[in-house]
């Protein structure tokens, strides 16, 4: 039996981690949900270290949803630390952000985002995003395997 993945969502505004949070549940994606509130967190978190060294770093998540605006380290900063080591190159990163900048949507798909999603301001387009993103990435998606 497949064991159910988390999710890890990095991400420092407390509306929206909030606001995840309740259409995740809403949408009954179950999982769970691992929340860092900035870059450097992020990475401690994905490598194993500092407060987050417990964890095991070959316990990928199903998907990582990256703010680009983040505080201490970047979300482009974060992306590119996660492709350059081979332990997590492969892990699904999809950014999760308000920027509409070509420069950031150039930027995350040239750094290996796996997708790019702009955080809908309306409730539904919201909710219906957080829906679409778990049954995809947590349900549908074939995970590669992990170097």
């Amino acid at each position: 039996m497949d064991k159910i993945k988390s999710l890890l969502l990095v991400e420092d505004n407390v509306d929206d981690v909030d606001l995840t949070l309740l259409c995740l549940n809403r949408n009954k994606i179950a999982n769970r949900v691992d929340v860092v509130r900035d870059g450097a967190d992020a990475l401690d978190y994905i490598f194993a270290r500092g407060r987050h060294e417990h964890r095991n770093i070959d316990d990928h998540p199903a998907v990582i949803l990256l703010d680009l605006n983040l505080p201490k380290v970047s979300g482009l900063e974060v992306l590119a630390a996660i492709r350059k080591d081979p332990r997590t190159r492969r892990v699904p990163v999809v950014i999760f952000t308000t920027s509409n900048e070509e420069r950031d949507i150039a930027g995350s798909y040239d750094g290996g985002a796996n997708s790019y999603i702009r955080k809908p301001v309306d409730l539904e387009r919201f909710n219906e995003a957080i829906r679409q993103l778990g049954l995809y990435w947590v349900l549908l998606n074939q995970e590669p395997p992990h170097a």
